[in-house]
């Protein structure tokens, strides 16, 4: 179960992010409103990244790539959400 709550946070996290210009690559910005632990686990891994004080996690190319295909897992087309 831990891994699915895992998983659908990610997911969540992706589909309420949005790209902001000075980011580099294709890293995209959304609101922590999420367990601390499951965001911790989530930067050990690099699918994330952010400071904890701030409000909002970065989502690195490999959490990216990891949504992406959570979004095809759970949902299915990913061009019919993002």
């Amino acid at each position: 179960m831990e891994e699915k709550i895992k998983e659908l946070t990610l997911l969540l996290l992706y589909l309420t992010s949005w790209k902001e210009n000075d980011l580099p690559g294709e890293m995209r910005r959304s609101w922590k409103g999420y367990p601390f632990e499951v965001l911790n686990e989530l930067t050990d891994e690099d699918m994330i990244r952010g400071s904890i004080r701030s409000k909002s996690v970065y989502l690195t190319e490999a959490g990216i790539k990891e949504a992406k295909e959570l979004v095809r897992k759970y949902v299915g087309n990913i061009d019919q959400v993002m």
